[in-house]
């Protein structure tokens, strides 16, 4: 019986029909409809309606159409009382919910069609994840799920499945056995749909667990696994890609469940992959499940006996697939479109998984087997052999750099002759591994190995083949771009008689890498390539001034690029009157861009970037040009679409512009294209605030309001908030220069953006960008350069701190948890993982940190009050166990001590010990935070900290003889130690016990030579000294000149500390009779003889 009226239910079905008519105007207006009557003002009305409407004795397109209305509407959110953003499922009354539920698994277990029932099984799966999410229960779905479940027909089994794979949170904590059950018995069912169906299940139900419940369902890997041959043996690729498909999520998810079978995983999988009778893509899927163990468990796979090698040998094997009846390679040679789509061959997938597998297996174990294949291969007769080959070591050459590259000359030896096959795939092959060779072993391969390098390229950039030269000047960019101007200037001039030759091709993409190459050579070359300049230059602006035609679009863009590049490499002064000519060109060709695909937009805009940078002051005139377009990109909007059906997600997938985000139960469309045309936009608006300085002032604003600041909180990209963080900075100090630091102009501009400022320090959920955020904040401080925070402020960037403080600790505890007690195999295979994580958080504590010491030294004692509410927690880390917060919290103590002066002393009971106690520390960095803290005490914390300073000098003479004191990894502790005694002398002498026999012993720890910092105090101490004529430096008058021009030959003194240090050890030497040249020849070279003698002269 109905819930609703007849003449409800009758509005219903005619709005429906009226949704899916072929008329825009009448599908305009129903939706219209559907929001404001329905969705707005009566949405219990319209799930009730339309759970019944999916009942209807209609067709079963209008019931399926139903289903899917249901399911857009139920995930849509709205307001109620008590929050802004509720499910719409949620917001119903609890008896409203009731009696939709239950009509929808009526519908569900009643419904005889498939493919209706399928849309049905999303709505269900929909509202049970909203039950989920909010931590609420719906234990009918569960038992209604079971059921079908143990269905007689396939069909409602299988849908069982579907439910578990799309919310797989609804299974709850007591069912664990009765799950276990269903799933043991669905592995064996007779259908293959259900066991499939079973299997991707289980997978998304895995992912949803946590390692520890992932444990008791291990017992049903065997039954997962024995699914699979029988697939197998039926040659049904389609079902065994859908089944391998499953077993990557698992492996993805809890690769070491399969420790016990993996062997048995391995043999199956790589007679897949070498069975042709299977289609290539399920013979890839197997291929990706081996490489997926790779990555998610290396040490696993080392120590299977078979895997490493079987996967080499498949991997050489798929990647001589290629060229099928193109023997000849005519095909491939008559190809213009070199951006074909490759992916889904053999011979890529091939490719990728070696590359795969050398990063994350390691040279030590992918080099013995791979090169026992490659010599032979190399040798062959067959041309896809040798080109298999040359492509195995492109693949290879990044994860096994380290054993590779002591071994290059034999490598070169290998791939140098392949550059004169007669097969000019395997040309084209050999250029590839040099260019790939030229990037990883980087920069050995440009400073050992350049002879070998050009001399074998040069004669293939005359190759009868287009295809083959364009590939071997594409090769030569990821050489010069690594290589020194030095390396390139004897070979520059065959090198651009090469690339000029190229010019003249018939082949656009031949002209195009041309121009690319002669730029990269520009670049490297600098100011080398001026002599070139009147040759190449008007050839640019011939092409730039040519052809407009759309053809032509690419080949003009990469002219400008190379114009551009080249006047950037040889200086404003060479290019002279040209510059003006460019930029007009520039703009000539902007305006005529009438199209949102034409490839010069781009192009014009990094073009824009360089001539602004060669011309400087010269280019304001163009920024009317430049900046709106810059504008327009930067502050667009992201395009995002949320996906109703699976239908729209497949068509989406294939569309390379859309990233596909899962999100409550959706899936969301992202423009990738957008985000990154921002990225870009913002990323040269740096540069024009970078190199304009004041004359940008003009833009300022409406970048900063529309593009800058929305840009620190655009979560849909992280390299876009990225940049905009670097941005913020360079606006304010353009403001600053144009308007002057106490300008109300500038303030104006600052109070509007500290506020963003600060709330991104809260809102910011990616770690690593986390930490640009606190680096735009504190630059931003400095750049005003006064105390510009207000009490609020100060208290809401503590706010902020404590935040990311408490979500530190956490992850802390969470990776202390997560290592305790797992094998050293699990410890092996998450070590980078685990390295990675530390690394960023220590980057995002000491960007914190510098946060602090910015905040202190321009607020000083004012900060205090806000600052005083993390004790506990500063007093916390100045105790851990681990180095990176001890430092840490020394560093926050030493801002204190110097910009807080007496004030400090407040806090010396928990300061005292930590700073002792860190001079005795393993750790160098936490030595050199505690002695300059101590050192930073003694010159401002005053009488307060007098009776600690004596005490102190021992524990500095402790820090001062630690062992390998002056290695690179010490000598910055030694050198602060050093300085903090003299500072502690100088400002603190009457609470120093015995100073005569301090100073002597301080005196022959000297010299200071790296730390720029810390040389000035401690040579400023020695002066006075000299000045006083002290005993001790009396009688080392010869160590004391050491000293001090070992400083000064290491330019650790400069400006009137140098000087004053110089005058003192000058009255010294003539005050003792002591010959200062006859020191110098006896301990420096003449090189620095000469430098030292010009500082005495």
């Amino acid at each position: 019986m109905s819930m609703l009226a007849p003449d409800v239910h009758a509005e219903l079905a005619q709005l429906l029909e009226a949704l899916q008519s072929r008329d825009n105007g009448v599908r305009s207006q129903a939706e219209e409809h559907l929001q404001s009557n329905w969705v707005a003002a009566r949405p219990e009305v319209l799930l009730m309606g339309l759970a019944e409407q999916i009942s209807a004795p209609k067709d079963s397109g209008s019931r399926s159409y139903a289903a899917i209305i249901f399911r857009r509407i139920a995930t849509k959110t709205r307001k109620t009382p008590t929050s802004d953003n509720t499910d719409m499922f949620m917001s119903l009354q609890k008896e409203q919910a009731h009696h939709i539920r239950t009509k929808l698994l009526e519908n569900l277990l009643q419904e005889p069609d498939r493919d209706v029932r399928n849309k049905i099984s999303d709505a269900v799966a929909e509202v049970g994840r909203q039950y989920s999410d909010n931590n609420d229960s719906w234990p009918e779905l569960l038992q209604a799920l079971f059921t079908l479940s143990q269905a007689p027909e396939v069909g409602k089994r299988e849908t069982a499945f579907r439910v578990f794979t799309t919310t797989p949170g609804i299974i709850e904590k007591q069912h664990e056995d009765t799950v276990s059950q269903a799933f043991n018995n669905a592995f064996r069912d007779e259908s293959v749909s259900v066991r499939l169906a079973a299997m991707e299940a289980f997978a998304a139900f895995f992912r949803s667990l946590t390692k520890k419940a992932q444990s008791k369902y291990h017992q049903l890997l065997p039954e997962v696994l024995n699914i699979l041959l029988p697939i197998k043996e039926s040659s049904d690729s389609k079902d065994l890609s859908k089944a391998l498909v499953a077993l990557i999520d698992l492996a993805e998810s809890a690769p070491k469940m399969f420790k016990n079978i993996f062997n048995v995983l391995v043999q199956f999988s790589i007679s897949v992959i070498q069975d042709k009778e299977l289609d290539d893509l399920c013979r890839q899927n197997a291929l990706e499940l081996m490489a997926t163990f790779a990555d998610y468990a290396p040490s696993m796979c080392k120590k299977d006996p078979n895997y490493t090698a079987d996967m080499i040998t498949q991997c050489l094997s798929l990647m001589t697939d290629l060229g099928e009846d193109d023997e000849d390679a005519s095909e491939w040679l008559s190809a213009d479109d070199l951006e074909q789509e490759e992916s889904d061959l053999n011979h890529v997938a091939g490719e990728h998984c070696m590359d795969r597998l050398a990063n994350r297996l390691g040279g030590l174990v992918i080099l013995q087997p791979t090169f026992g294949w490659l010599p032979r291969m190399m040798q062959s007769m067959a041309w896809r052999d040798r080109h298999a080959a040359l492509m195995a070591i492109s693949a290879i050459s990044e994860g096994c750099r380290e054993q590779m590259i002591g071994e290059l000359k034999q490598v070169l030896d290998l791939v140098v002759p392949a550059l004169k096959d007669p097969h000019p795939r395997v040309r084209w092959a050999g250029c590839n591994a040099l260019g790939q060779m030229s990037t990883d072993f980087a920069p050995t391969m440009q400073k050992e190995f350049y002879d070998v390098v050009l001399n074998a390229i040069l004669p293939v950039l005359e190759s009868p083949e287009a295809r083959v030269k364009s590939h071997a000047a594409a090769a030569l960019v990821n050489f010069c771009e690594e290589a020194e101007k030095s390396v390139l200037e004897p070979y520059l001039d065959r090198l651009l008689s090469s690339l000029y030759q190229l010019l003249q091709s018939e082949k656009r993409y031949v002209q195009e890498q041309a121009l690319s190459t002669i730029a990269t050579i520009a670049d490297a070359a600098e100011k080398n390539f001026a002599k070139y300049y009147d040759s190449l230059m008007p050839l640019l602006v011939n092409v730039l001034q040519g052809q407009s035609e759309k053809e032509y679009r690419l080949l003009r863009a990469k002219a400008m690029e190379c114009a551009t590049l080249i006047a950037l490499a040889v200086g404003r002064d060479r290019v002279g009157s040209d510059a003006g000519m460019l930029v007009q060109l520039l703009a000539s060709i902007q305006q005529s861009i009438t199209e949102a695909d034409d490839p010069q937009a781009n192009y014009l805009l990094h073009c824009w970037g360089r001539m602004c940078r060669v011309m400087g002051r010269e280019f304001l005139p163009f920024l009317e040009i430049v900046i709106p377009p810059l504008v327009e990109l930067g502050s667009a909007k992201a395009d995002v679409q949320v996906l109703e059906s699976d239908e729209q997600v497949e068509q989406f997938q294939q569309d390379d512009g859309w990233e596909l985000v899962p999100l409550r139960g959706r899936t969301i469309g992202i423009r990738t294209s957008i985000m990154e045309d921002k990225y870009m936009a913002i990323e040269l608006l740096v540069v024009y605030a970078q190199v304009l300085e004041g004359d940008f002032a003009p833009f300022v604003p409406r970048i900063m309001e529309d593009i800058a600041l929305p840009g620190l909180a655009f979560f849909f990209h992280d390299p876009v908030r990225v940049v905009s963080a670097k941005l913020v900075p360079y606006l304010l100090s353009a403001y600053k220069k144009h308007f002057g630091p106490e300008s109300n102009e500038l303030t104006g501009l600052w109070n509007g953006t500290v506020i963003k400022l600060l709330e991104v320090l809260t809102a910011e959920p990616a770690i690593d960008t986390l930490a640009e955020m606190y680096q735009c904040f504190y630059e931003s401080v400095e750049v005003i350069g006064r105390a510009c925070l207000t009490q609020d402020h100060m208290d809401k960037f503590m706010e902020a701190v404590t935040t990311t403080l408490d979500d530190y600790k956490d992850r802390v505890a969470q990776r202390a948890e997560e290592q305790a007690g797992v094998t050293a195999e699990d410890v092996e295979d998450e070590a980078e993982e685990i390295l990675i994580a530390i690394e960023d958080d220590q980057t995002l504590l000491s960007d914190m940190n510098k946060a602090f010491h910015c905040i202190f030294k321009y607020h000083g004692p004012a900060f205090l009050r806000s600052w005083e509410r993390l004790i506990a927690t500063y007093e916390g880390f100045l105790k851990s166990d681990d180095p990176t917060q001890r430092q840490w919290g020394l560093c926050i103590m030493d801002d204190v001590l110097e910009y807080c002066g007496q004030q400090s002393s407040h806090y010396a009971n928990f300061i005292s010990q930590p700073l002792l106690q860190g001079c005795r520390d393993p750790s160098p960095a936490i030595r050199q935070a505690a002695a300059y803290g101590i050192g930073i005490a003694a010159h401002h914390g005053g009488p307060a900290w007098a009776s600690f300073l004596g005490g102190a000098i021992p524990v500095l003479f402790e820090a001062l003889q630690f062992p390998d004191a002056r290695n690179e990894d010490n000598v910055y502790a030694t050198e602060n130690a050093c300085a903090a005694v003299a500072k502690v002398l100088h400002f603190n002498a009457a609470n120093v016990e015995q100073i005569d026999q301090v100073i002597a012993q301080w005196i022959n720890f000297l010299p200071i030579t790296n730390d720029e910092e810390a040389a000035p105090y401690a040579y400023a101490y020695l002066a006075e000294l000299i000045e006083k004529q002290h005993p001790v430096v009396l009688s080392q008058v010869a160590n004391v000149f050491v000293y001090v021009s070992q400083a000064l030959e290491a330019d650790a003194l400069s400006g009137q500390t140098a000087n004053r240090v110089v005058a003192a050890t000058k009255a010294l030497l003539a005050a003792t009779g002591t010959n200062g040249e006859a020191l110098l020849q006896q301990n420096f070279s003449e090189e620095a003889q000469q430098l030292i003698r010009v500082h005495f002269s």
